[in-house]
């Protein structure tokens, strides 16, 4: 698991919190239910509403996306995997990979071996990893989407909680004494959805493009590094082949 999203939540948090308590303010302010209920709620029922019914079923899955995504392996791991592989097929042909394909966890990896293994024509082979890449890419996108859609959505959402509080506050004005709370009530619902969607909603949009750039950026060289192994390429190419197409950063590390 990255959990880089969920420390980046925490320090917005504490920065917060310590703005606070500098300029005087009661952090327990912030805990106002109905805000809260109106802003998160709220929020997530508008977004829901731009999607289909199809798409309820994933948006569990879009938030552990966001929140808790897979770890990307290091390009050199995969470089280092894919150079194995190469030397083994070089030396005793594909037919020989069929054992160590089964050992293969990444699935689109091990799809993408058996493919070349079973005799797949070279550009059919690469057209149907390349598609399934931008499938998953476009999908991604969804996801991202809906998140930063919340993140507009919460401000606005915020206005309407302080609106509402507004209100109540002109109902009461025969109660100078009551004023200041309920005024300072009010504007807990736009702080919250200011703060949710700054904090939370559009950092978790950044997030899933992101992941997705790096998975699709991992699978596009082991698409790479399949169509090497398959025309038979030496292990010592494949291996320069795949480290020009990694960032430099990568590259210095498995120099290393």
């Amino acid at each position: 698991m990255d959990p880089s999203t969920l420390i980046g939540f925490v320090i917005s948090m504490v920065a917060l919190l310590v703005f606070m308590v500098m300029e005087g303010a009661d952090p327990t302010s912030l805990i106002f239910l109905p805000a809260i209920i109106l802003v998160i709620v709220a929020t997530f029922g508008a977004a829901m509403s731009g999607q289909t019914m199809s798409d309820l079923g994933k948006m569990g899955g879009w938030f552990k996306l966001a929140l808790m995504p897979a770890k990307v392996p290091a390009a050199a791991e995969q470089i280092q995997t894919l150079v194995s592989l190469a030397e083994k097929a070089r030396k005793e042909g594909l037919l020989a990979l069929e054992a160590q394909v089964k050992a293969i966890e990444d699935p689109f990896l091990k799809r993408g071996l058996q493919m070349g293994i079973d005799g797949t024509d070279p550009e059919e082979l690469r057209a149907v990893l390349e598609s399934e890449i931008a499938a998953k890419k476009a999908e991604d996108k969804v996801a991202a989407k809906f998140m930063t859609t919340m993140g507009g959505y919460a401000p606005t959402i915020g206005i309407v909680g302080c609106i509402v509080g507004l209100m109540n506050v002109m109902g009461s004005l025969s109660d100078p004494e009551a004023l200041g709370p309920m005024i300072a009530a009010a504007f807990v619902a736009t702080l919250w959805g200011v703060m949710a969607a700054n904090f939370w909603f559009l950092p978790m949009g950044a997030k899933i493009l992101r992941v997705s750039e790096l998975q699709a950026a991992q699978m596009e060289l082991l698409v790479e590094g399949i169509a090497e192994i398959q025309a038979g390429t030496s292990p010592r190419a494949v291996r320069l082949k795949l480290s020009a197409l990694i960032p430099p950063s990568e590259a210095a590390k498995e120099a290393a």
